[in-house]
C-alpha cells in the first residue's frame, strides 16, 4: 500500500503545474534546437542549389536571350536562401526570448511574397490572382507598419521609465 501512495505522490509532484511547465519548456527548447539544425541543413542545400544553377546553367551556356529567364531563377534561389535565413532567425529569436516575434514573422512573410512576385509569370496569371497577391502584400505591409509602430512606442516608453 505504501508503494502505491508513494507512486501517486511522485506522479502528482511530477505533474504539478510548475514541474509540468518546466518539462514543456525543455521540450520546446529541444524542438527549437532540432528545427535550427534542420534549417541550417536546408540553408546549405539552398546555397548548393544556387551555386549549382550558377555553374551549370549561367556560366556554361550562351547568355544571348537566355540570361533574362535565368535571372528570375537566380533571384528566386537567392530569395530562397534569404527566406531560410529569416526562418532560422525566427527560431533563434524564439530560443532567446521564448516568444514569437511577430514583426520578424511578418518581415519573413513579406520576403516570401516578394519572392513569389519576382518569379511570377504574369502572362499565366489571372487578374483575380494578381489582385489577391496585391491584397496580401498590402495587408502584410500594413501589419508590419502597425506592429513596428507598437514595438517602437513600447521601446520608447520603456526607455523613459
Amino acid at each position: 500500500m505504501r508503494f502505491w501512495r508513494r507512486l501517486i505522490h511522485l506522479l502528482q509532484k511530477a505533474f504539478s503545474d510548475e514541474s509540468f511547465s518546466k518539462m514543456l519548456q525543455s521540450f520546446e527548447g529541444f524542438i527549437s534546437k532540432v528545427l535550427s539544425i534542420a534549417m541550417i541543413f536546408v540553408i546549405l542545400l539552398a546555397v548548393y542549389d544556387l551555386l549549382l544553377f550558377l555553374v551549370t546553367d549561367v556560366f556554361t551556356t550562351e547568355p544571348y536571350g537566355r540570361l533574362g529567364t535565368a535571372l528570375f531563377t537566380i533571384f528566386g534561389l537567392f530569395l530562397n536562401v534569404l527566406i531560410a535565413l529569416e526562418i532560422l532567425e525566427n527560431i533563434t529569436a524564439y530560443l532567446k526570448h521564448h516568444a514569437i516575434q511577430v514583426e520578424l514573422v511578418i518581415a519573413t512573410s513579406l520576403v516570401a511574397v516578394s519572392r513569389k512576385i519576382i518569379i511570377l509569370d504574369l502572362e499565366k496569371l489571372a487578374g483575380l490572382e494578381v489582385i489577391a497577391l496585391a491584397f496580401t502584400v498590402l495587408s502584410l505591409a500594413i501589419s508590419y507598419w502597425l506592429v513596428r509602430g507598437v514595438n517602437r512606442r513600447s521601446r520608447h516608453h520603456d526607455s523613459n521609465d
